[in-house]
């Protein structure tokens, strides 16, 4: 997508000084810096601290890392440690560990000697593909949108509601969640999209800043506000992303998701995910029981950043001195809240049933 009128990628391979960069997302939607990453420790920093964030961009980001430290050293234990080391730093995004696991299966009976041009034509790839997924589920997810627009008044747009970032920031390019808004603005469809904060992190801040760029209306609420537009009829859709997605349909993403299907379920409006193939972990069946939720750190809870009144960014605490602090990043939400999975292959029922229409070759593995 484009920032003030220049193409980026979430991450690229600079051919021109042979280095990977990102978007610091850390700064964003207040200062737009990009960050060079050179070392395996510093791919592992920006992954856990969320320099990158969002499965799909995380598991290019792994990727990358993997290339330059076998660029480093090419050895078996640099191969495996390298993995361990990428592995550690967010447990429940399935992508990280998807793409480690296919790099590592594809060096492995490389000659070492081998093993860094190798690892580095993998991970353009990886993003590669990814780019082609999240334009294909744009496609797909439009299909819904216009649908939804025949039945509304003519120039009416279509009210989405969208939790998190599952923009292109949280992707290499188009995002998931965010890629049909885009074919629609693109198509000449109305839409309006209600933008959750997304506490403690206000990564909706990224969707708004996204959809903002890209000029479609949009606005910024409050996590809590959702239950009360669907109550009074004003969101026709609800869309986000996952982080992982089990065998059977149910989705893992962003705390707080899970409150909106039910708010959706209870007001009789559509409640779709919109998933890359790689974030459906097909050995899990329960989200609720089986999937890791991670714990970040409580300092997130307790304070928030934002510019400051002298043009600054910096933090303010919010929260009481000495209060315990809780912070799980993601919750599940049952498939039987779900109305349906978006994915580059086409659309499906949240069930085994319906995943394996689209995905026979793994439903059967």
């Amino acid at each position: 997508m484009k920032v003030d009128g220049t193409h980026y990628r979430s991450i690229w391979y600079d051919t021109g000084t042979d280095e990977v960069r990102i978007i610091d997302q850390r700064w964003l939607p207040h200062a737009f810096k990009i960050v060079t990453l050179k070392s395996l420790e510093s791919f592992a920093t920006a992954i856990r601290d969320m320099w990158v964030r969002g499965a799909p961009l995380i598991g290019a980001t792994a990727a990358y890392g993997m290339a330059e430290e076998m660029r480093r050293d090419p050895s078996d234990a640099a191969l495996n440690m390298a993995w361990d080391v990428l592995h550690d730093t967010r447990p429940t995004a399935i992508n990280l560990k998807w793409a480690l696991d296919r790099c590592r299966t594809y060096l492995q009976p490389l000659a070492p000697a081998n093993r860094a041009d190798a690892a580095m034509k993998l991970a353009h790839e990886i993003a590669d593909e990814d780019v082609e997924i999240n334009r294909m589920i744009g496609i797909h997810g439009l299909e819904i949108i216009k649908q939804i627009a025949a039945k509304k008044p003519a120039g009416e747009p279509v009210r989405l509601l969208t939790h998190c970032n599952a923009g292109w920031l949280a992707t290499v390019d188009w995002g998931t969640a965010t890629s049909p808004m885009y074919h629609a603005a693109n198509a000449g469809l109305p839409i309006h999209v209600w933008v959750d904060e997304t506490r403690p992190r206000n990564q909706g801040a990224l969707t708004a800043w996204e959809v903002g760029s890209h000029g479609i209306n949009h606005a910024y609420i409050t996590d809590n506000a959702g239950g009360h537009l669907m109550q009074h009829g004003m969101v026709d859709m609800v869309i986000t992303g996952t982080d992982r997605t089990t065998a059977r349909g149910d989705v893992c993403n962003k705390i707080g998701t899970y409150l909106k299907a039910l708010a959706a379920h209870d007001n009789g409006v559509p409640f779709y995910v919109a998933l890359p193939s790689p974030t459906i972990d097909w050995t899990v069946q329960d989200g609720v029981k089986e999937i890791p939720i991670e714990e970040r750190p409580g300092r997130e809870v307790s304070h928030i950043q934002g510019v400051l009144a002298d043009g600054s960014i910096g933090e303010a605490q919010v929260s009481p001195d000495g209060s315990p602090l809780g912070n799980p990043a993601f919750d599940v939400t049952p498939a039987r809240l779900v109305t349906g999975l978006i994915t580059e292959r086409g659309v499906c029922k949240a069930s085994p049933e319906g995943l394996a229409t689209l995905f026979p070759e793994r439903a059967a593995a």
